[in-house]
């Protein structure tokens, strides 16, 4: 099993938590928050993969990835009071997801032969695509239209990893260098209130 795929593993396992997270306390219905977990753990990945010309889709193709949304509906509906104090706390989820997606997603993108900049970008798109479905399903302004640092941590991450992955950087650690970038990258805006100027 290659760190890859754990990566993604967790990733989709990270976003289906912060799927049902986002609903509680919006609505009680648990068919509609698996349904916002579900589409938020799986949808940075599939638009990438319909970009790429990757068929089957990953989640379509490997039924693990149907098993591990599952598993983070179920933790988070058994450790919700929890999770929630977690989630309060540098939005550790969200944080999480997209470093995991971002650099799977450049990984899959460069493994197509696809442009450094092209595989970049797809990194970013598998990170943030999910969390844009899943606020919208809950009707608050995705965090991507925020001022916050997100999507651009995702890209700046992405640009790390074809970095390293360009000066022969082996390819775990580069996984987990670039990933850690992100969180630290993350972390640092929301602790030192690091945000865009207003349009």
């Amino acid at each position: 099993m290659s760190l890859q795929y754990i990566l993604e593993l967790l990733g989709t396992y990270t976003f289906a938590i912060s799927g049902v997270l986002a609903v509680k306390g919006k609505s009680e219905d648990w068919f509609g928050a698996s349904f916002t977990a579900f589409v938020t753990a799986i949808g940075g990945g599939t638009l990438r993969d319909l970009f790429l010309g990757s068929y089957p889709l990953v989640w379509v193709e490997d039924i693990t990835f149907v098993y591990i949304v599952l598993l983070g509906i179920a933790t988070a509906s058994i450790f919700s009071g929890v999770l929630q104090k977690l989630r309060r706390t540098l939005s550790l989820f969200d944080t999480l997801g997209i470093a995991l997606f971002t650099v799977g997603g450049v990984e899959k993108a460069l493994s197509f032969d696809v442009r450094w900049e092209i595989a970049a970008i797809m990194g970013m798109f598998s990170a943030v695509f999910g969390g844009v479905i899943r606020d919208t399903l809950i009707n608050e302004t995705p965090v991507l239209f925020r001022r916050e640092i997100y999507a651009s941590a995702c890209l700046a991450g992405g640009l790390v990893y074809v970095l390293l992955n360009y000066l022969e950087v082996p390819r775990d650690y580069n996984f987990i260098l670039s990933a850690s970038f992100i969180v630290s990258l993350r972390i640092l805006a929301i602790k030192l209130h690091i945000n865009f100027p207003k349009l």
